[in-house]
């Protein structure tokens, strides 16, 4: 027989007590049923139809017993179609059915196979029990035969017999057209039709045959000899498994039969193990003949991989197969929904947890019917929980949780109970959503026809149109008001608004939603970073906005020189673009760079910067490219010369305290000559003063020494350029200077940029690597404009590090 499949527990009626602690808030409730005393009110089943094999010409039976309040209707279907009344089956007091003829289809009658399902149904609902699958009984030819054999006095033989049947038929074996003995210990039966002889001897000789029975039919096999010869030799033979074990997939609570046959001389010793190493245990556990392992009543534990080992006695040497084992386990809950009571307008949420193997899947049903996500349904986890907002009378009803496997399936029911006081208001009415703004829409409506008397003020639901109901949030209303403004919401974005009028008593039923999308906005300025290429050319880089292409959108380029009106452009850039170059133009002038994004909703605003290319002329026609290897050496001589100067004192001691033992003559002439043999060639003090202000941290620009090939601009050259103010220094007098003395410059510095007209610089376009980048030019206070950077960059005061002093060999 096909192994039974679990059927669901009984359920017990939900409590009543909350519907006294409801009262308190709503004192209209329905009134609890007075009749069926004695009944549960939920509809559960008591019995449950389970799969069978039927006779074909052979009455069957299906049970179903209902428990609930009555009157209670019973019908069936088969399919999923309801059956209709007919002589050929009967539906009996209790409820089951009664097929009086089993039939297979034949000449076009159809056929009474299939999945059968018991429908019960009264006031509060309907249920549908788990589904049972009949199927005629049948007994199929041998397609495998048992075959002649020949073995050794002492030997194994085994005889083997396959045939397909339901339910599954049972093998017995004949010798000689006489039953075997069961008894005799050396013939093991196998249920899968197999026989196997062990310690043959010469009376073992016959002919065998396989005889498999159910009750459809009983077929006998072909007949296979077997014949003994003499003993065997008694040599040595290595230990061999004629048969292994075989994968398997059953399910729980059935019989595995593990067969291993081994022979060698001297016989092997059979063992078994797992091979993920877990112990196999004894419970259920027996060996049957000399070495198949059998496992009743199996779990889902029981599956993994077994391993059958012939070992030679006394040794290691050994021999092994394996098989695996896949126990199935039929749904089963570890959870059930439970019956539940809501006021109308609010959320009610059942959650049901199956297992099983494979794991089961789950489907709800609604009064029997396939309940899908949609609208205001919600399946999560896996469909183990249902969430249903908004809940009004229609949603009244019994909710069932069905899980299914290979193995089986099980249901379980509850049911919702949807509250209402009498007296409330009717829904409001005509509802309206206005855009106001990218993030404003404004929601009217009128106050409802009835029972407005009572209302104490309205809340408006709100939620994105695209997101599930349980992510909508609230906003209060005043009685008084019929409108409200809804603010803080996403540009271009559809959203979704309901009323509710609310009571001491309750909540009128949700109005009729109404959609309402935002109005648009162009994008914002973009950050712009430019950067010199060359004495003509320019590179302006950017963030690409890839939603600009979604919404018919991309960049905008303008650019000028400083002195004239028009601009050049624009030049149209796609929303991916991240970078633009400008070239051929004119590096004597400065040029005013305009960057903007747009949409369908219009230009943004734009993010302008100035940008002059003449440091970068002067740089390319007067000075070779720098060595930023030469300048870290530069850098190290003044360490250096701090430690030959320590040097220099120190040895002078030594030899002043050698010249006190010696004689005071010479001492004077001694340390000259030693510290004009270790001092590094020095020029004359107005040379050497730069160095001692490097030492006290001084910029590298008042380092700078002639004779290196280096133009340093003018200073009246920088301020034609910039403004005076942005030049200027801290407050009061400025200092004297001497016209010929050279103005302190950066190796490095390309271009310039005025104070007036750039905005706040990409900070991380900023902290660009650029060629032989030394330290940053300190020509300006902190507090008082830009810091210069290489490669025309500018850092404005607000971003711009705090100043270090430039050490030496730093």
């Amino acid at each position: 027989m096909a192994a039974p499949r679990t059927a669901s527990p009984r359920r017990l009626p939900a409590p009543r007590w909350p519907w006294l602690l409801l009262s308190l808030l709503l004192p209209l409730l329905l009134p609890a049923p007075s009749e069926g005393l004695g009944h549960s009110a939920e509809l559960a089943f008591a019995l449950e139809p389970s799969d069978d094999v039927a006779v074909p010409g052979q009455p069957i039976m299906l049970g179903c017993k209902v428990e609930g309040t009555p009157p209670v209707r019973i019908t069936w279907r088969k399919n999923g179609v309801e059956l209709p009344e007919s002589i050929h089956s009967t539906l009996l007091a209790n409820g089951s059915l009664l097929i009086h003829h089993f039939r297979l289809e034949r000449g076009g009658s159809p056929s009474d196979e299939g999945d059968y399902e018991c429908v019960a149904q009264n006031r509060f609902g309907l249920v549908v029990s788990r589904k049972a699958r009949i199927q005629a009984a049948t007994m199929s030819d041998f397609h495998v035969h048992p075959q002649a054999t020949v073995g050794e006095e002492g030997g194994v033989a085994r005889f083997q017999c396959q045939i397909h049947g339901l339910p599954k038929p049972l093998i017995t074996w004949e010798k000689n057209r006489v039953p075997i003995d069961t008894d005799n210990e050396r013939y093991t039966l196998l249920p899968k039709g197999v026989l196997q002889i062990t310690g043959l001897r010469a009376e073992d000789s016959g002919v065998f045959h396989c005889v498999a029975s159910n009750i459809a039919s009983v077929r006998i096999s072909h007949g296979a000899r077997l014949t003994v010869s003499g003993s065997g030799s008694g040599a040595y033979k290595e230990p061999t498994i004629l048969v292994g074990p075989e994968n398997l997939t059953l399910t729980v609570h059935q019989t595995a039969v593990l067969e291993c046959v081994a022979t060698g001389n001297p016989r092997p010793i059979v063992s078994w193990s797992r091979l993920d190493g877990r112990p196999i245990g004894v419970e259920g556990i027996q060996v049957l003949g000399t070495g198949n392992l059998i496992i009743s009543d199996v779990t889902v534990q029981h599956s993994g991989v077994y391993v059958c080992a012939a070992n030679r006695p006394g040794t290691r040497v050994r021999r092994t197969a394996q098989g695996r084992l896949v126990v199935q386990a039929p749904a089963e809950f570890v959870q059930h929904p439970q019956s539940i009571s809501r006021p109308a307008g609010t959320t009610a949420m059942f959650t049901c947890q199956a297992q099983g193997e494979p794991p089961p899947h789950v489907t709800w049903l609604k009064n029997g019917q396939v309940l899908g996500p949609g609208g205001h349904v919600r399946l999560k986890n896996n469909n183990s929980t249902l969430t249903i907002s908004g809940i009004g009378p229609e949603d009244e009803a019994i909710y069932q949780c069905v899980a299914e496997n290979s193995a089986g399936s099980s249901q379980a029911s509850a049911r919702l109970t949807v509250l209402w006081a009498e007296g409330l208001p009717g829904p409001p009415r005509n509802v309206q959503a206005v855009s106001v703004s990218s993030t404003e829409v404004r929601v009217s409506w009128s106050e409802p026809l009835v029972n407005t008397k009572e209302i104490i003020g309205y809340v408006l639901h709100i939620r994105k149109a695209a997101d599930p109901p349980e992510l909508e949030y609230q906003e209060a209303v005043s009685k008084s008001t019929f409108q409200h403004l809804v603010s803080d919401l996403e540009p271009s974005t559809a959203y979704s608004f309901y009323i509710k009028a609310y009571t001491p008593r309750g909540a009128s039923s949700a109005s009729m939603p109404t959609l309402a999308s935002t109005l648009g906005e162009a994008p914002a300025p973009p950050p712009l970073s430019v950067r010199v290429l060359g004495s003509s050319s320019l590179q302006l880089l950017w963030e690409p906005w890839p939603r600009l292409a979604q919404h018919e959108g991309g960049f905008k380029l303008f650019y000028r020189p400083a002195s004239k009106a028009s601009f050049t452009g624009p030049i149209l850039l796609p929303g991916t673009a991240s970078s633009y170059n400008l070239s051929r133009l004119d590096p004597s002038v400065v040029y005013e760079v305009k960057l903007l994004a747009y949409n369908q909703h219009g230009d943004g605003n734009a993010t302008v910067r100035f940008v002059s290319l003449r440091g970068a002329s002067e740089r390319t026609a007067l000075s070779p490219p720098c060595d930023c290897r030469k300048e870290d050496a530069t850098n190290q001589t003044s360490t250096t010369g701090i430690v030959i100067g320590i040097h220099i004192g120190v040895t002078c001691i030594i030899f002043c305290v050698l010249f006190l033992l010696f004689g005071q003559r010479g001492r004077v002439l001694l340390c000259k000559d030693v510290e004009n043999q270790l001092s590094p060639p020095q020029g004359p003090r107005s040379q050497r003063d730069p160095g001692i202000l490097a030492l006290n941290g001084a910029g590298r620009g008042e380092r700078a020494q002639p004779g290196r090939g280096k133009k340093c601009a003018d200073a009246k050259e920088l301020e034609q350029l910039f403004p005076l103010a942005g030049m200027a220094g801290p407050p009061g007098p400025r200092p004297t200077q001497d016209p010929a003395a050279p103005v302190p410059c950066e190796e490095t510095q390309l271009s310039t940029l005025p104070l007036q007209g750039f905005g706040p610089l990409d900070r991380r376009m900023a902290e660009a690597k650029a060629p032989c980048t030394g330290p940053v030019a300190a020509l300006l206070p902190l507090d008082r404009g830009p810091i210069l950077l290489s490669e025309g960059q500018v850092v404005p005061p607000s971003a711009a590090p705090a100043a270090q002093p430039a050490h030496s060999g730093q």
